[in-house]
């Protein structure tokens, strides 16, 4: 082994501790949606009377909780990661703009910034895809 390969090797994280990294980032990401998806179908009524008082037709509720549950048990399990990974960052960026755009609360504006950086993960997903812990992974084997 010459000096370069020697370096590389030393400053590469081990495969499986990038595997494990992704895999853990997945379901890290994903919680947030699954549980939001659950608490709504709980609280569905004031769930729809909040999307209503912003303009957001309760119609789209079944819809949202079925992005939120299916959604993240896709991301959770590496199913279709990519094109799932881009539908809810679509739908995070969304929910930034019309639920947490009152800058003058800070809170909202935290929940704002949460969420873009959430979206900015979920970009990340869509570009670098699941990993070896996956079902996409499985498929191309």
């Amino acid at each position: 082994m010459n000096t370069a390969t020697l370096s590389a090797a030393r400053t590469t994280p081990s495969t499986t501790l990038a595997d494990s990294a992704g895999l853990a980032g997945r379901v890290l990401l994903a919680a947030m949606f699954l549980l939001a998806g659950i608490t709504k179908i709980s609280g569905y009524a004031g769930t729809a009377g909040y999307m209503a008082s912003v303009g957001v037709p309760a119609a789209l509720l079944l819809a949202v909780i079925a992005l939120e549950i299916g959604g993240a048990i896709a991301i959770i399990i590496g199913f279709q990661t990519r094109l799932v990974a881009l539908a809810l960052a679509g739908f995070t960026l969304a929910a930034a703009a019309l639920f947490h755009s009152n800058f003058a609360d800070q809170m909202q504006m935290l929940l704002f910034l949460k969420n873009i950086s959430v979206a900015g993960g979920f970009l990340v997903l869509a570009a670098y895809g699941a990993g070896r812990y996956s079902f996409d992974a499985r498929r191309k084997a």
